[in-house]
């Protein structure tokens, strides 16, 4: 399966990123913590060169602490700063928020001798369905950005005040201009920052189950109570029976068991797992 999918509007929010950067001190860059590396988008990377970076792993709880872990130092040795965390915990970014600040200390030390209280003012950007929007409401209190759990929910930019002091710029979940890369493309279809649309979902879960086999076995194992083996037609059959994906006759339902084993997988069902190893 070759995955293709660069729609118009995210040639417009690469420009519009680029109009606007000059106006943030800071770039707060959203990855899952599922497929962080899978996540970096080479299409940003003139864009935020000169800027100061901060990487967040986003929803940290959906993996093990020691792959969090692992893949904040992989993103700190490349000299940014990077910080854990789930934005569906309420206030869960207050950290986020002290390291902001630090990293403006000289600019708000420099408008502080002159009597003024300046503004941070960071830009969030990220693949689509990294949780861009899901994080600004964590760090206003409050659902000021629009979410919604599939690819391409935000499509314009949003400046959201976090406080009298502090400025955030959602920008829209944007993909690789060639997502030339099908490994990669094909995690970020199974994280779903890739439009169901435009994928075959049978293919797309078929690869899942192999990428999963490959992880560990016992993923598969322990959620479905089936036998592995390289037959990936029975192990569909197993897991359809095992779920009651039925048809009449008790055949299984295969094209209703790939969409629920790729939501189990979305929604952590299948238990703290990261893609990129």
């Amino acid at each position: 399966m070759n995955l293709h999918w660069f729609p118009g509007h995210m040639t417009k929010s690469l420009r519009m990123m680029q109009e606007n950067v000059k106006l943030v001190d800071l770039i707060f860059y959203v990855v899952d913590a599922r497929a962080p590396q899978s996540c970096i988008n080479p299409a940003f990377n003139s864009i935020i060169a000169n800027k100061k970076i901060v990487y967040i792993v986003n929803k940290a709880d959906m993996v093990t602490e020691a792959d969090a872990t692992y893949w904040l130092n992989k993103l700190k040795e490349q000299g940014n700063d990077a910080i854990a965390l789930n934005s569906t915990s309420p206030k869960s970014s207050t950290a986020l928020l002290t390291l902001a600040k630090k990293l403006c200390s000289d600019k708000i030390e420099r408008f502080k001798q002159r009597g003024i209280n300046t503004s941070i003012r960071a830009m969030v950007i990220g693949v689509p369905n990294s949780g861009k929007s899901t994080l600004i409401n964590n760090l206003c209190g409050k659902a000021s950005a629009i979410t919604g759990n599939r690819a391409g929910v935000t499509r314009g930019k949003q400046w959201v005040r976090i406080s009298d002091y502090f400025e955030v710029l959602d920008t829209p979940g944007t993909l690789y201009p060639k997502l030339n890369d099908q490994a990669a493309a094909a995690r970020l279809a199974f994280l779903g920052s890739i439009k169901d649309e435009v994928v075959d979902k049978n293919e797309l879960a078929y690869l899942l189950i192999k990428e999963l086999i490959s992880i560990d076995p016992k993923i598969i194992i322990d959620k479905y109570k089936i036998e592995i083996s390289d037959d990936l037609e029975q192990i569909m059959s197993d897991i359809a029976k095992r779920k009651g994906c039925l048809m009449r006759g008790n055949q299984p339902d295969i094209d209703r068991v790939c969409i629920a084993i790729i939501d189990d997988f979305r929604k952590g069902r299948l238990g703290k797992i990261c893609l990129d190893r």
